[in-house]
């Protein structure tokens, strides 16, 4: 029995956060170019989505460049744009044809203008699909989007839109570049490093984290369902103990 026939599809996390982790080993393995790896880890991009619309998740989240990002060799952030470029351009039928809306989050002024442009384009062109939200990370910071969130609540105050002690959780939550979309339930990580890495670090409070040996660019959607299987497994108590949830 595969892990896709383990699943129970009553219980499906509603959004799945992936931080795609190891394209430059994968290519170093492979005695290739770090760009390698990243082309060949939109291929799992590919299937991960399409594998998570197949079974029913609403919201898919993956960390596709961070700010640090920038401060890589500028020959390999050059092809990463390239890449974007391309894909986004080449997926966005396939987007459509499959239902699955484009949203994306963090810095999107700082990309370079033809990736903005295509990416509002393909955004457009999906915003009215329903069976699956795909938001990309993009040039993204969960500092960053923390402060920003700061940055907005302080201004409201100084206008008097709010009250300190009115503020609330809820309110700080409305004011991410999350805020029209659930906290993860499940968060993957690849290529077996144990760490956040600056990736929605409020959203994440409360996730389930499932951290794999298995290099990007060989993680496939059977990997994926096998990590919704080890989710369903654990019990979520959110500060309760079990005798409460049972």
């Amino acid at each position: 029995m595969g892990f896709k026939e383990q699943i129970d599809l009553t219980r499906l996390p509603e959004h799945i956060a992936i931080i795609m982790d190891g394209n430059g080993r994968w290519a170093k393995n492979q005695g290739k170019f770090r760009v390698f790896g990243h082309e060949n880890g939109v291929l799992s991009v590919k299937d991960i989505v399409e594998g998570c619309a197949d079974i029913g998740v609403k919201y898919l989240t993956i960390y596709t460049f961070s700010m640090e990002n920038w401060n890589r060799p500028v020959e390999e952030v050059n092809a990463l744009m390239e890449i974007f470029i391309s894909t986004i351009n080449q997926e966005t039928p396939r987007l459509t044809a499959n239902n699955i809306r484009l949203n994306a989050i963090g810095d999107i002024d700082s990309l370079p203008p033809k990736c903005i442009e295509d990416l509002k384009s393909a955004m457009e062109k999906t915003a009215q699909n329903t069976r699956c939200t795909l938001t990309l990370a993009l040039s993204y910071s969960a500092k960053w989007e923390i402060v920003e969130a700061a940055k907005k609540l302080a201004k409201e105050v100084l206008d008097q839109n709010i009250k300190i002690e009115d503020i609330k959780e809820e309110d700080f939550s409305a004011r991410l570049t999350t805020k029209n979309i659930p906290d993860p339930e499940l968060m993957i990580r690849t290529s077996g490093e144990h760490r956040i890495s600056n990736f929605l670090l409020w959203q994440l409070a409360y996730t389930e984290l499932y951290f794999t040996e298995t290099l990007w660019p060989d993680f496939r959607r059977e990997d994926l369902f096998e990590a919704i299987v080890d989710y369903q497994k654990r019990e979520r108590r959110f500060g309760k103990i079990s005798e409460q949830l049972n």
